[in-house]
């Protein structure tokens, strides 16, 4: 199995993809039909205005999408991890994509050739109704963080974003730190608020025994409490 295939099959024919209860015929029309690319920490995956070039679905890392504001502040509006997809929203509106995208770490994408994906979403009514939920889930995420981003103080504001990442990106292995790394400034753009109140409110959650940090590590202390203060807005 050479890299691109690999890189295929963590994508296709992973258990939690919903490319996975497709007939052997539609996965191997995919397959054939598709390319592949990876991507250092830091490296754009493609920018604002950019034309799709077809699905994008990653099988490796984190990815965070994010649009820029007045001053050229980001706003990140959703982040992905395997097997999600990328960018998807444009293919489907054939439109040019409205946001950028970078790789949090070391990353690697399925990139699905767009005629090839229409063909077996039209020859499989399953399949097109799973694509039609998981963007209706999409965007029904995207309305709750646009509300809450909008309404909810700071604390809630960055204590919604922790428990996005420990849902979005789960622990490492001592079941408390969270297991994506960003700089203050990401987490900052996560949540709608400058970097000085992300690293104040960091600060004050630390020393209410909410969470630890050390550098860009976070450990969870008190998630019930952090639940609540998300809740409480």
């Amino acid at each position: 199995m050479n890299t691109q295939e690999g890189i295929c099959e963590l994508c296709i024919n992973n258990k939690k993809s919903i490319f996975y209860n497709l007939p052997l015929r539609d996965k191997l029309t995919l397959q054939k039909n598709h390319s592949s690319s990876h991507f250092k920490k830091g490296e754009l995956i493609y920018k604002e205005g950019d034309k799709p070039m077809g699905l994008l679905c990653l099988s490796k890392g984190k990815v965070k999408i994010f649009k820029e504001g007045v001053g050229g502040r980001e706003q990140i509006m959703r982040m992905a991890k395997p097997t999600g997809f990328v960018g998807f929203r444009a293919l489907f509106a054939e439109e040019n994509y409205n946001a950028s995208a970078v790789a949090l770490e070391e990353s690697a994408a399925c990139i699905l050739d767009r005629d090839s994906l229409y063909s077996v979403i039209r020859s499989n009514g399953e399949f097109a109704l799973s694509i039609i939920k998981t963007f209706a889930n999409e965007l029904g995420f995207s309305n709750v963080r646009t509300v809450n981003l909008t309404q909810k103080h700071i604390r809630g504001r960055l204590a919604e974003s922790l428990l996005f990442l420990k849902d979005t990106y789960g622990y490492e292995e001592d079941h408390s730190t969270l297991k994506v790394y960003l700089s203050r400034e990401d987490l900052a753009n996560l949540s709608n608020m400058t970097t000085s109140n992300a690293i104040r409110t960091l600060s004050t959650f630390a020393n209410e025994k909410l969470i630890a940090i050390d550098g860009r590590k976070i450990k969870i202390i008190d998630l019930v409490k952090l639940e609540k203060i998300s809740e409480l807005g």
